[in-house]
C-alpha cells in the first residue's frame, strides 16, 4: 500500500520499493535461488551461481534478465525496454520501466529467464542445487 505524502522523493522510494519486493518475492519462490549484491548496487538472483535477473537500484529501478532468443529483437524494441548493455549478446534485455509489465507478465519473464539458464547448468551443477 502506497502511503501519501507531499514528498515527491519520497513516494519515488515507496513505489520502487513494493516494485523490487515483488519482484524479490517472485524470485525467491523458485527452487535454489540465492541473491546478493554485486558491482556495489545491484540485487543479484541466481540459480546455480549464474544470474538469471538483476535488479539495478537508480531511480527508476531497473532490471535485466534473459529472454528466449527468437523474442528478443521484438522485446527489446518495446518502449521502456532495450537490450542489455555488456549482455545483449546472450540476448539479455534491460527494462528502464517496471511498469511495462503486470505482475502476471513479471512472473512470466523472471521463470522464463530462470528456466533458460538452470538448463545451461552443469549436470554436476544441477546436482548440488537444493
Amino acid at each position: 500500500m502506497l502511503a501519501v505524502t507531499f514528498n515527491r522523493h519520497r513516494i519515488i522510494k515507496e513505489i520502487s520499493t513494493l516494485d523490487i519486493e515483488t519482484i524479490r518475492n517472485i524470485c525467491k519462490r523458485l527452487p535454489s535461488v540465492t541473491e546478493g549484491i554485486k558491482w556495489g548496487n545491484d540485487l543479484c538472483f541466481m540459480v546455480g551461481d549464474k544470474l538469471f535477473c538483476v535488479v539495478i537500484f537508480d531511480t527508476p529501478i531497473q532490471v535485466s534478465l534473459k529472454v528466449r532468443d527468437e523474442e528478443f529483437d521484438e522485446i527489446s524494441n518495446l518502449d521502456g525496454i532495450r537490450p542489455a548493455p555488456y549482455v545483449a549478446r546472450p540476448k539479455w534485455i534491460l527494462v528502464d520501466n517496471v511498469r511495462v509489465f503486470n505482475k502476471k507478465k513479471w512472473e512470466d519473464y523472471i521463470t522464463q529467464s530462470y528456466s533458460l539458464v538452470k538448463a545451461k547448468l552443469s549436470k554436476k551443477k544441477i546436482a548440488q542445487l537444493k
